[in-house]
C-alpha cells in the first residue's frame, strides 16, 4: 500500500476515533439539572431498598412502627421531651436488668459478673479513617449542594430557575396546610407503601408516567423556545 494513502488513512481513523471519544465523554459528563438522578442516591443501597419494599416484612414493620412512633411523638411533644423519655426508659431498662441479675446472682451465690460485661469490653469508639471517610463523603454532598444553589439563585439556566421558583411556589400552600412533622409523617408512609404498590402495578403505572413525562418535555420545550435567553444560548452552543 502507498505511505501516503496509509498515513491519510491512519489520521482520518484518529480523527474519527477522537470525536467519537469527545462525544464519549460529553455524553458521560455527569448533568447539572435541577431533576438530576443524583438527587435519590442516599436512598439506593441495597439494605434500603429491601426495607421499604418489604422484603423481610417483619423487618420492615419493626422500622415502620418505630419511624412512625418516634414521628407522632415529635408531633406530640417537644424534640426535648422525646429524648428525654426515650433515654429515660433506656436507662430504666438497663438498671432494672443490672438490679435483677445483682439479686439472682447473690441467691444463688454466683459470680457471674456484671451482666453487661461483654458489651461494655467492646469498641465503641470511631476509628479516624472511618470518620474521615464519612466527612469526605458528607463534604462531597455539600458541595454538590452548593454547586446547585449557586446555579439555580444565580439563574445560570433560566428554565431550572423557574421550576426552582414553582417548586417554592407550590411549598408555600403545602406549608400552609402541614407542619414539618405532618410531611414527615406523610413522607414516611408513603416511602413504605408506594414500592410494594409500585412493584404489583409497574407495568400500568410505568404508561401513566411515560405520558406525563411526555407532556412535561413537550410543554417545556415550547416554554425554552418561547424564552429568549434560552434562544439565545441554543443558538451559541
Amino acid at each position: 500500500m502507498d505511505p501516503m494513502t496509509q498515513s491519510t488513512q491512519i489520521s482520518s481513523s484518529q480523527g474519527i476515533d477522537g470525536q467519537n471519544s469527545a462525544a464519549a465523554a460529553k455524553d458521560s459528563k455527569p448533568s447539572d439539572s435541577f431533576l438530576s438522578s443524583s438527587s435519590v442516591s442516599l436512598i439506593q443501597s441495597p439494605q434500603v431498598i429491601d426495607l421499604i419494599h418489604w422484603r423481610d416484612p417483619k423487618k420492615s414493620g419493626v422500622v415502620f412502627g418505630l419511624s412512625m412512633l418516634l414521628l407522632l411523638s415529635l408531633a406530640a411533644f417537644s424534640f426535648i421531651s422525646v429524648a428525654s423519655y426515650l433515654l429515660l426508659a433506656l436507662l430504666c431498662v438497663t438498671i432494672t436488668f443490672r438490679i435483677y441479675k445483682s439479686v439472682v446472682q447473690a441467691v444463688q451465690k454466683s459470680n457471674d459478673g456484671h451482666p453487661f460485661k461483654a458489651l461494655m469490653e467492646k469498641d465503641v469508639s470511631i476509628p479516624p479513617e472511618t470518620f474521615r471517610k464519612h466527612v469526605d463523603k458528607s463534604l462531597t454532598y455539600i458541595n454538590r449542594a452548593l454547586k446547585q444553589l449557586s446555579r439555580l439563585f444565580l439563574v445560570e439556566d433560566l428554565v431550572d430557575s423557574l421550576k426552582l421558583a414553582v417548586v417554592m411556589w407550590l411549598m408555600t400552600y403545602v406549608g400552609a396546610v402541614f407542619n414539618g412533622i405532618t410531611v414527615l409523617i406523610l413522607g414516611d408512609i408513603l416511602l413504605f407503601a408506594i414500592p410494594p404498590i409500585y412493584e404489583k402495578n409497574k407495568t400500568q403505572i410505568d404508561q401513566y408516567i411515560d405520558v406525563a413525562r411526555t407532556q412535561v418535555n413537550s410543554t417545556m420545550a415550547k416554554l425554552q423556545e418561547k424564552l429568549p435567553g434560552t434562544m439565545k444560548r441554543s443558538k451559541t452552543e
